[in-house]
């Protein structure tokens, strides 16, 4: 085989492996269902006085959520046993949630 032949296929290996990466991101509808049903669960524990999120996700920019959730540190969010008992695929869905709707996003959100 040629080079130019190897480093295509090398090439079109790397495209491509860059594209699954980049479809890898979370599901905001699903993670805004499962960030709700976080709190709801704990309110029913009785470890919250409210049903409703702590946190609202234009309460931080973008990048201070990508900070939390690179470091997994949820001790703001409250009820630490639910939030340890996700998975990586609800923590990626609840990032996307939180993230599109930051401060700094085209449309800020709070949870209703």
């Amino acid at each position: 085989m040629s080079k130019k032949i190897i480093i295509s296929v090398l090439t079109a290996c790397f495209v491509f492996s860059s594209l699954g990466m980049a479809f890898a991101e979370g599901n905001s509808r699903k993670g805004k269902y499962t960030y709700r049903n976080v709190y709801k669960s704990c309110h029913e524990k009785g470890l919250t006085d409210s049903a409703r999120p702590l946190i609202n996700p234009d309460e931080k920019t973008k990048a201070q959520w990508k900070r939390v959730f690179d470091g997994k540190d949820f001790a703001d969010f409250g009820c630490p046993d639910e939030w340890a008992n996700l998975t990586e695929e609800e923590l990626l869905d609840i990032y996307a949630y939180l993230d599109s709707g930051a401060a700094d996003s085209d449309t800020p959100a709070k949870c209703k």
